[in-house]
C-alpha cells in the first residue's frame, strides 16, 4: 500500500491541498485531520457576512461532504494530532493511534492571544477564529447592547463593523493613535478612524487595559468602560507546537524554503502556520491573510509530489466596513516605507494608496475602486522606480506611471 500524504489541519489551507493532490493526478491515501467537528470553511466571513447574519453556513465551506467521500479524502475531524515522530514518519492522535505517512502537510493556522488581565475569562469576553465564536458573538449583537472591542487591527475594526451595524453602542480599545497604524500606517489608517467615528464608534487610543469586570472594562487610569460583551483581537500566535517538538526549525512559524519545504525532507507546510522564504522580497515572510490560506497550498502539495512548485506571489488580503470596501496589495513592515501617494478622493473613500521606498511601489491599497489590483501587483512586482505625481494622477494608466529610462 502506498504511503499516505497527511494533512495535520482540516482548514482551508487544508482542504485546498487535498484538492490539489487530487487534481495532479497522486492517486494514494489521503488523510486530512481537523481538530474542529466542522468540515474545512473559510475564515473572513466570521468576521463579516457570517457574523452579521448575511451569509448562510452553508456557505462558508470548501467543499460539499459528499466532496470528500467522492475524491476518496479520508476526513477525521474533532481529532487532535498530538505529537509528530519523524524518524518513524508517524503522527500519533490524541486516542494514542498513530498514522504512517510519506509526505506531511502542516495547515495547523494559528490561534488568537489571550489577554492576559483578571477577569479576562469572563462569560462574556469572546475571541474570534472560529465557527462557533462567531456565533457567540453574534448572540451578543442586539440593538442597545453595549460593546468594547479590544485591540484595533483588522478583526477588532471589522467586528467592531459588524456590532456596530447590528445596533450596539460600539467602543474600541486599543494601545496605538489609531486603528490599524502597524499594518497601514499613521497616513492611511486616518481614514479607518474617521470610517468608524462617522459610523458612532467611540474611539479610545493610547489606553490599557487592566480588568475586565462584570460591569465592563477598567482601564489603566481607573476608567470603567461599560459594556454586555467585550471581544478581544490582539493579534494571533501561529500553532507551531507540533513542529517544534518534532525538531522541526521555527521562527515565528515553521520556516520553510520557496518550495514550502520544512527543514525536513518530507515534512511542507502552509498558511498562517508558515514562515516561508519569498523571492519576492528575498527573505523569509509570514503572511495571515486568506489569499494566502487560498494559494500557498496548491504549491505545497505540489511540491510534495516532486514538482517545481515556487510561491511567489505578492500578498493580498481584503476587508469590508460599513460602505467600504478595500483591497491591499504588497507587503511592508511597519514604518518600512518613506511616503505615501494618494490617487483618487480620500475624505470621499474612493482612492488608491501607493507605499513607496525611493520611489518604488512597495504596496497599494484601494478603497472602492475595483479592478486594478492586477495593475497594482505589476508595479509591486517589477520594482521599477515610478514618478510620484504620475502615481497621484487619476488620469494617467497605472502602466504608465514609471520613470523614464535613462540612457
Amino acid at each position: 500500500m502506498e504511503s499516505a500524504y497527511v494533512i495535520v489541519g482540516a482548514s482551508l489551507a487544508g482542504a485546498k491541498a487535498a484538492e490539489t493532490l487530487r487534481e495532479e493526478g497522486f492517486e494514494g491515501p489521503v488523510v486530512l485531520i481537523g481538530d474542529e467537528q466542522e468540515r474545512p470553511y473559510e475564515r473572513p466571513p466570521l468576521s463579516k457576512g457570517y457574523l452579521m447574519g448575511k451569509t448562510a453556513r452553508e456557505k462558508i465551506h470548501v467543499h460539499s461532504p459528499e466532496w470528500y467521500k467522492e475524491h476518496s479524502i479520508d476526513l477525521r475531524l474533532g481529532t487532535t494530532v498530538t505529537a509528530v515522530d519523524l524518524a518513524a514518519h508517524r503522527v500519533t492522535l490524541a486516542d494514542g493511534s498513530s498514522i504512517g505517512f510519506g509526505r506531511l502537510l502542516l495547515t495547523t493556522g494559528a490561534s488568537p492571544r489571550r489577554l492576559q488581565v483578571p477577569g479576562a475569562d469572563r462569560e462574556n469576553v469572546c475571541y474570534l477564529r472560529r465557527v462557533e465564536d462567531s456565533d457567540r458573538i453574534q448572540a451578543f449583537l442586539r440593538p442597545g447592547a453595549r460593546v468594547a472591542v479590544i485591540g484595533a487591527g483588522w478583526i477588532g475594526m471589522e467586528t467592531a463593523s459588524a456590532a456596530r451595524e447590528a445596533g450596539c453602542e460600539v467602543t474600541v480599545l486599543g494601545r496605538s493613535e489609531l486603528p490599524l497604524l502597524g499594518a497601514l500606517g499613521r497616513e492611511a489608517a486616518r481614514v479607518f478612524a474617521d470610517l468608524h467615528r462617522d459610523h458612532g464608534v467611540e474611539l479610545r487610543f493610547g489606553v490599557q487595559v487592566t480588568e475586565i469586570t462584570e460591569h465592563g472594562v477598567r482601564l489603566g487610569d481607573g476608567t470603567l468602560v461599560e459594556a454586555d460583551a467585550v471581544i478581544v483581537g490582539i493579534g494571533v500566535t501561529p500553532n507551531t507546537r507540533l513542529a517544534a517538538a518534532a525538531g522541526l526549525r521555527v521562527d515565528n512559524g515553521v520556516l520553510t524554503d520557496q518550495h514550502l519545504q520544512s527543514s525536513h525532507p518530507d515534512v511542507f507546510a502552509a498558511g498562517d502556520v508558515v514562515n516561508a522564504f519569498h523571492p519576492l522580497y528575498d527573505r523569509p515572510i509570514r503572511v495571515e491573510h486568506w489569499a494566502n490560506a487560498l494559494h500557498q497550498p496548491r504549491t505545497a502539495a505540489r511540491s510534495m509530489l516532486g514538482e517545481e512548485a515556487v510561491h511567489d506571489r505578492v500578498p493580498y488580503f481584503f476587508t469590508d466596513q460599513y460602505e467600504l470596501g478595500m483591497e491591499y496589495t504588497g507587503y511592508i513592515e511597519p514604518g518600512g516605507y518613506d511616503r505615501v501617494v494618494f490617487r483618487g478622493d480620500v475624505p470621499g473613500r474612493e482612492f488608491i494608496a501607493f507605499w513607496l521606498s525611493r520611489d518604488r511601489v512597495l504596496a497599494g491599497m484601494n478603497v472602492n475602486i475595483w479592478d486594478v489590483t492586477d495593475a497594482i501587483r505589476d508595479l509591486v512586482r517589477s520594482g521599477r522606480p515610478v514618478d510620484p505625481d504620475a502615481l497621484a494622477d487619476p488620469d494617467t494608466p497605472l502602466d504608465r506611471t514609471g520613470r523614464p529610462q535613462q540612457g
